[in-house]
This record gives structure tokens, sequence and C-alpha cells, in this order.
């Protein structure tokens, strides 16, 4: 049985870190303005649905 490695504290937080930040730009970017602001902030706030889901229907088909 071979030994885990460590991961860092980068590994670790580099994808919640920049699912955050992209949750954030668009969080701004529909306080901003219109038109094109309003695009981004779409955009942006369903990168965490979608990766969700994505993530979900992965595990439903582990299962299976």
């Amino acid at each position: 049985m071979s030994r885990p490695t460590r991961q860092t504290i980068r590994q670790i937080f580099r994808w919640p870190l920049a699912i955050g930040v992209l949750s954030t730009v668009g969080l701004l970017s529909a306080l901003v303005g219109d038109g094109i602001w309003d695009g981004l902030s779409w955009l942006t706030l369903l990168v965490p649905i979608v990766l969700y889901a994505g993530f979900l229907a992965a595990g439903r088909q582990r299962r299976a």
C-alpha cells in the first residue's frame, strides 16, 4: 500500500479560491453597470453552478 502524498496549501485552495474570485467578479460586475456587465455577471456566476452540477452527475455515475 502506497503512502498518500501531502498537498501544499496552494494545491488545496487553488480551485476554491479561483471559484471565489470568479463569484466576486460576477457580483461586482452586476453592481457596476448594465449591458456587457450583466452578461459578464451571468457568465461568472454560472461557473460554480455548472461545476456543482458536473461533479454531482459524475458522482452519480460512479455509484451506478
